[in-house]
């Protein structure tokens, strides 16, 4: 038996192919461009590595996720799980026709969804506060830092082309904070008030603006999303003082966002989880290090997997397929 996960991320589409005895066979990322374009089947991929009938369960990640509020089987999923693709940061069609080809197979499959105000699972006040809060790889996320520490009371810092930070608590997604309303990744982040102006007078639309706001706006670099963490740590390392200070920002933009997160917890955190690109990096810079001089010590940090998204989906299908009935919170249809 074979379980795989799919992580719908910036930057490209990750899977996680495991086997019954919970250990990953392999993981394995696909760019999006390539997909769009026809250059690599998604399907092909896998089946190099694992035998397509042995899949017992599938669960996908797509997009917002902002059209359901439970794990639910894809074949009763209408308009791929997602109200609009509009305002959802650089679109360019690799993700859909990932989506498309793994729909037109026979691997049974699940699609979870995100975190936003029809997500029974989650705090009244955050559902009042945020129509969105983070798309659905950031639930396989949180469920791979809940298998990884066991923490029931816990933060999890995703920090990668975006940033979002998720609040756990007695072992239930809390509420989050999405990367248009808090804190910076290396691509998007928060509209501020001259954004705000820019897209008022028609300089730009206000995902144009998002899809700028992070790291690369300080850092001034411009270029294809999936080159820009390396072109703005290349920039670091020569001791460029523009990355410098985008990179010191982000992370106190991060910080705060920690910060707020653990000052509404009701239950005392039990500590603090990075991941992501940026979260898990420890050259050029160390993030868990840089982050814990403003935590001061007072909460403790694990890294897990950059891969995190993928290896989660992974773990929910085969935690439903041998009888769970929710993850996290969020019930499960399967």
């Amino acid at each position: 038996m074979a379980f795989i996960g799919m992580d719908h991320g910036t930057t490209g589409i990750s899977f996680c192919i495991m086997d019954d005895n919970e250990e990953i066979i392999d993981i394995f990322k696909i760019g999006r461009e390539q997909s769009k374009k026809g250059e690599v089947s998604p399907v092909e991929e896998l089946s190099k590595r694992v035998d397509l009938d042995s899949v017992k369960l599938m669960a996908i990640t797509y997009s917002m996720g902002d059209g359901i509020n439970k794990i639910s089987p894809i074949d009763k999923v209408k308009d791929r799980g997602i109200l609009s693709i509009d305002g959802a940061g650089k679109v360019t069609g690799g993700g859909t026709s990932v989506y498309s080809e793994l729909q037109s197979t026979n691997i049974p499959a699940i699609l979870i969804p995100g975190l936003h105000k029809d997500s029974d699972s989650l705090d009244p006040l955050f559902r009042a506060a945020y129509s969105h809060q983070a798309s659905p790889e950031k639930v396989s996320i949180c469920y791979n830092a809940f298998k990884e520490t066991g923490w029931e009371n816990m933060i999890v810092a995703d920090i990668s082309s975006n940033s979002v930070d998720i609040l756990i608590e007695n072992s239930r997604i809390k509420g989050a904070m999405d990367a248009c309303v808090g804190a910076m990744g290396v691509i998007h982040g928060p509209l501020d008030l001259q954004m705000i102006r820019d897209i008022d007078e028609g300089k730009c639309s206000a995902n144009e603006a998002f899809s700028n706001a992070g790291a690369v706006k300080i850092a001034g670099i411009e270029g294809k999303v999936a080159n820009l963490k390396d072109a703005l740590f290349e920039k670091y390392i020569d001791g460029d003082e523009d990355a410098k200070l985008a990179v010191d920002t982000l992370i106190m933009t991060v910080a705060m966002e920690i910060a707020g997160l653990i000052a509404v917890s009701k239950n005392k955190i039990e500590g603090v989880v990075l991941t992501g690109s940026v979260g898990s990096c420890k050259n050029p810079f160390d993030f868990e290090k840089e982050i814990n001089k403003y935590l001061k010590d007072n909460y403790p940090l694990k890294v897990i997997s950059k891969e995190s998204g993928a290896i989660g989906a992974a773990q929910i299908a085969f935690d439903l397929y041998n009888g769970k009935k929710e993850i996290l919170g969020i019930p499960a249809e399967y």
